[in-house]
């Protein structure tokens, strides 16, 4: 190693990128029995990583062993079959190699001649999700870290440009009548920490009750905004979800589009969980109306299997991205360099300092192409269904709620009869099944209801695996019940 700066010798270099390859390779090597989980308690986690802060440097290799054992071999299993909570993608193979890439150059993608290529990959990638998506050629759009910032973000541009000629921006919120946010009960939790965190409050998102199929009330949501009317406040926004995260539903996106512009409001859709599953021809038609959104967010890593983290946020223009985070900064001008066809991603964006996205999901559409990407969402939905069958036609399971999209909501019964037992019973395996380990799953509420929620967006699920799943929940419930029947002998 070198003592003016931090580059190793080349050849000693290569041997780590070599050893590190390595690694990566071992993780594939058994993936179709990757645990979902290893139950270490945190004071074990804590422990393995309790040091003084090192002073001096370590052999690189064996750091490199040091992070297989403790990190890659005990890690959540998001890249193999078996993980079902959440929703995790397990990622793909040249996303892998993209990262690796893009570190490498170390670009930050903020300003053009900062990052040329990947300025443009960019703005490439937000063409083509507005192709898939329905949305006009001109449309603008900037790569987040993940859903939650993509609806902070498109929510950012929708009060700032609803609001624009009282000079929010300037002014802030001082002195104005409350704005008022308009969601279904459904809605993900990064909602509420949006209108939080622009000053709007939660006491003015309105959550609006959801219909047996758990789309929201349009008769109910149309009573609200005349209510709010008459107190003399401002409904600002109304937010449609394209694919919930408990259940995948997807709401009446043309009726909303059509209540936002009868009453002039800003219209945003969630579609961080659900929204790239509209590139399916058969399920177009379920999405009708997105296309007429002011904004949309959604997740690469999450339907196009990218790793952490890729969330997107698209509007109608890059104007209304530049109305909204535009500053003038002396030392950040450009425009003696810039004829006017370079496009500045710091006066689109909060961020300045940003790593490349949109590399990753560049280099994984040219590779994989959209034809074999559809299919694996095509695959993850049919595994689904296939989940929900195997269920349905059980002795020992029951199914609580299922969609168009690839989430599935069931409970384990047995023998048990009294709702109240099953309830219980289903909240104690959950912990239990972590333990176990075989497979990662959770549990969620709906309409207060408890039930097991498998999320099924892993390109290396297959039946075989959704078999699995189900003969490992069985396997850990026969024996909690078994642990039951004597513990009251």
């Amino acid at each position: 190693m070198s003592h003016s700066n931090l580059d190793f010798s080349e050849n000693h270099y290569r041997q780590l990128l070599e050893k590190s390859t390595d690694l990566v390779v071992r993780q594939f090597a058994d993936i179709n029995q990757q645990k979902g989980y290893h139950d270490h308690p945190q004071k074990e986690v804590e422990n393995w990583f309790e040091e003084e802060l090192p002073e001096e440097g370590m052999d690189p290799n064996l750091l490199l062993d040091e992070v297989e054992e403790k990190v890659l071999n005990t890690a959540t299993g998001n890249l193999g079959p078996h993980m079902y909570a959440y929703v995790m993608s397990g990622g793909n193979q040249m996303a892998i190699i993209a990262e690796q890439l893009a570190n490498t150059i170390n670009q930050n993608q903020t300003k053009w001649h900062l990052a040329p290529a990947m300025n443009e990959i960019e703005k490439r990638v937000v063409q083509w999700t507005a192709t898939m998506l329905g949305f006009p050629d001109g449309a603008g759009g900037v790569m987040v870290s993940g859903g939650s910032a993509a609806n902070l973000t498109g929510m950012t541009v929708g009060r700032n440009l609803f609001f624009e000629k009282e000079e929010v921006r300037k002014t802030g919120l001082f002195g104005k009548k409350p704005f008022v946010v308009y969601a279904s009960e459904e809605v993900h939790s990064c909602v509420d920490k949006s209108v939080e965190l622009l000053g709007i409050g939660t006491d003015h998102l309105r959550k609006i009750r959801t219909k047996s199929n758990f789309q929201i009330d349009l008769e109910v949501l149309k009573k609200q905004i005349e209510k709010d009317l008459t107190l003399g406040l401002r409904p600002f926004c109304i937010i449609g979800n394209a694919g919930t995260v408990n259940t995948g539903a997807i709401d009446d996106l043309e009726a909303l589009a059509n209540l936002a512009e009868q009453y002039g409001l800003w219209f945003h859709v969630d579609g961080a969980y659900g929204g790239l599953a509209a590139i399916l021809e058969d399920l177009k038609p379920q999405y009708k109306g997105m296309e007429r959104a002011d904004s949309i967010a959604i997740d690469f890593h999450k339907w196009l299997y990218q790793p952490f983290e890729g969330g997107c946020t698209l509007v109608r223009s890059w104007d209304g991205l530049r109305r909204t985070y535009f500053k003038k900064a002396a030392y950040l001008d450009t425009e003696l360099a810039n004829d006017g066809n370079r496009l500045e991603y710091n006066e689109h964006y909060f961020q300045l300092s940003r790593n490349a996205k949109a590399f990753k999901v560049w280099m994984s559409i040219k590779a994989y192409g959209m034809k074999r990407l559809r299919a694996m969402i095509q695959k993850d939905i049919d595994l689904t269904d296939y989940l929900n069958v195997q269920v349905r036609e059980s002795e020992d399971f029951e199914l609580v709620a299922e969609s168009k999209l690839a989430v599935s909501c069931f409970r384990y019964v047995g023998n048990m009869t009294s709702k109240a037992e099953i309830v219980n019973f289903n909240r104690e395996l959950m912990p239990q099944l972590e333990k176990d380990g075989r497979v990662f799953i959770m549990g969620t509420q709906l309409r207060g209801d408890y039930a097991i929620r498998a999320c099924f967006i892993n390109h290396r699920k297959s039946r075989e695996t959704t078999d699995y799943l189900l003969l490992v929940i069985r396997e850990v419930a026969e024996k909690m019940l078994v642990q039951k029947s004597q513990l009251t002998i």
